[in-house]
């Protein structure tokens, strides 16, 4: 078994002649190490934190939080909090709610990292390149950049990815290196997919396959947020880290020398998308989980266009970059009706104290909204023409 050595001015910080923040980060950092085989920390160019919500912090989070408060050494964003800022919304929330997320939010930017509150940090915020060592919490994110742009992270916890970003490194084994990055099952689907249902791939396969990094033959014409739906989808419901796509993704060379195969048809797909989507009308229409980009504003704004809205309330999740950047189609959308909310999502936002029923095209909200401890929702999983009917006049 092999033994994380540490660097001399690493020593230092473990016997904590650097402070008790430094001290705290890197023997988690450490113990990590340890139970992955790694043999030396690796330098990251970025990290990425989640379970930022004090939905999700809670009182222990914050204690924590206190403990571990340190400058960061590399640039670092954050997930999504409970609400939005600037905003407010998407629902009420109690005194003691906002005070102790805007105090969450307060120590993270004395430490330095950036008030993205976004889990589509790729776009604009923190975009890292092909081969780029970094520690990212937040599982739809993780894999997204693990397949589609070829960093390199593992699996992180909010905890293990704050520590990363305070030293400025990971335990180098894992996903940093290429024999943990092979696909050992060769998954055939032939039936054209578009974003929902790639997101209902995600949702099949991830308890098939739990941790096995799958290759998917037959989608070379896949789009980029055709597969942030199916890392979304895959990665709520596995430990799985990362995916190939042959012919689209990067490293599809990358495979073991025996892999299992399975083929995914349309059969398989019509009755995950059923399993999961309630006909009775939502009480909201919930879009952007992950975070819409703004190819995905665009959309929806020509869709509404002009149009007269009815019916269930529209919520519209983005980060405060792609809202910025998206100005008309924001426009389109809130003239139509609708609200467009940046800093916070359905998933870590207390839908629950407004809301009992919740339409969406994720696969990952439809995996965590009927969770008691998330949105406690009754869920209709659909397309986005198909949320819109209910709301289009």
């Amino acid at each position: 078994m092999k033994q994380l050595q540490l660097t001399r001015e690493e020593e230092r910080i473990f016997d904590g002649e650097m402070g008790e923040a430094q001290k705290i980060a890197i023997r988690l950092l450490s113990s990590l190490g340890d139970l992955g085989e790694a043999d030396r920390l690796i330098p990251i160019k970025s990290a990425h934190i989640s379970g930022v919500s004090y939905k999700n912090v809670g009182e222990g989070g914050i204690q924590f939080l206190r403990k571990i408060s340190h400058r960061v050494s590399v640039p670092t964003s954050l997930n999504p909090l409970g609400f939005d800022i600037e905003n407010g919304g998407p629902v009420d929330i109690d005194e003691n709610f906002h005070t102790k997320q805007m105090e969450i939010v307060e120590i993270y930017k004395k430490m330095g990292v950036m008030d993205s509150f976004t889990c589509t940090p790729y776009y604009y915020y923190n975009e890292p390149k092909f081969g780029d060592h970094i520690s990212w919490a937040e599982s739809s994110a993780i894999i997204y950049v693990n397949s589609l742009i070829g960093a390199r992270t593992n699996r992180e916890s909010g905890p293990s990815a704050l520590a990363s970003a305070i030293i400025g490194k990971t335990p180098d084994h894992g996903l940093h290196r290429d024999d943990g990055r092979k696909a050992s099952v060769v998954v055939g689907v032939k039936e054209p997919l578009d974003y929902t249902r790639f997101a209902a791939l995600g949702l099949y396969l991830g308890p098939k396959l739990n941790r096995k990094i799958p290759i998917v033959k037959g989608q070379k014409k896949a789009k980029d947020i055709d597969l942030k739906a199916f890392s979304a989808a895959l990665s709520a419901t596995s430990s799985i880290p990362m995916f190939h796509v042959d012919g689209v993704t990067r490293e599809t060379e990358l495979v073991s020398d025996s892999p299992e195969e399975m083929s995914v048809g349309k059969e398989e797909i019509d009755e995950t998308i059923g399993k999961n989507s309630a006909q009775q009308e939502p009480e909201l229409i919930a879009i952007g989980c992950p975070h819409l980009s703004s190819e995905e504003l665009d959309y929806i704004a020509k869709l509404v266009k002009g149009k007269k809205k009815i019916g269930p309330d529209l919520y519209l999740f983005t980060s405060r970059e792609v809202k910025a950047n998206s100005r008309a189609a924001v426009k389109e959308i809130e003239d139509f009706g609708g609200k467009v909310f940046s800093d916070t999502c359905m998933v870590v936002s207390p839908l629950s104290n407004k809301y009992g029923s919740t339409g969406t095209n994720s696969g990952k909200a439809t995996f965590y909204l009927p969770l008691k401890g998330y949105g406690n929702q009754k869920v209709a999983f659909m397309g986005i023409m198909d949320l819109l009917r209910w709301v289009i006049a």
